[in-house]
């Protein structure tokens, strides 16, 4: 029976912060699908010139792209629901301290990708992760990123997600995107091409293409 009581308590608390957390990340999402499509449609009718495009387009639930002229975002909403390891800051601070619930986030990613990778196919293309969000129970969050991305959305305790908060991570994340240019790579490292390569023309391109941000996220740092 004492162990019935323990299942019972971590469901009625545990299970229940997460089903919680879950619905808010999908509202907040629904609400960035929302206002990538407004802003592709007000952009792309303000954009003077013909050739650069401002296109929204969305895959599922999980899924929305906005692309602008070379570059594509792709937001991700992550279906599962996250805590912090022990030594991580969000369990120093006091907001997190008065309710461990509350460090228990839905996540939803932010992809920064060449447009021509996805329109071509390149498969060998690589994108990168330029931000995530964290987002709680009582709708407070933070953006783990670099840069404005990281140290504007930082206050875990006292920011709460809204829609004004939303379009800001938007056209910052879109900033930082136009703001760091597809540069050329050095030339031993593409200086030997495979046969295979060459030959293998149904994905196109297939020597590897992207760009270079110039930092590395925290997870890429620890794994070096």
């Amino acid at each position: 029976m004492e162990s019935e009581r323990k299942i019972l308590e971590l469901l009625k608390k545990k299970s229940s912060t997460k089903q919680k957390v879950y619905r808010i990340t999908q509202d907040v999402f629904a609400k960035i699908q929302d206002i990538l499509k407004e802003k592709s449609v007000r952009l792309n009718n303000e954009v003077s010139d013909n050739d650069v495009e401002v296109l929204y387009e969305e895959s599922g639930d999980f899924d929305a792209k906005i692309k602008f002229s070379g570059d594509t975002l792709l937001f991700n909403m992550h279906s599962n629901i996250f805590d912090f390891e022990p030594s991580h800051q969000i369990h120093k601070t006091e907001y997190v301290n008065k309710d461990r619930m509350r460090s228990f986030c839905g996540v939803i990613n932010i992809y920064n990708f060449l447009s021509d990778s996805l329109k071509y196919n390149r498969l060998n293309d690589a994108g990168f992760l330029i931000a995530r969000i964290f987002i709680n129970k009582d709708m407070h969050f933070f953006v783990e990123g670099d840069k404005e991305l990281g140290f504007l959305f930082n206050d875990f305790g006292n920011q709460k997600i809204n829609t004004d908060q939303i379009d800001k991570i938007i056209n910052s994340s879109m900033v930082y995107s136009l703001d760091f240019d597809l540069q050329t790579p050095n030339f031993n490292d593409v200086k030997v091409v495979s046969v295979h390569q060459i030959l293998d023309v149904d994905n196109n391109h297939k020597i590897k293409t992207s760009k270079r941000l110039g930092f590395k996220l925290s997870h890429e740092t620890n794994n070096k």
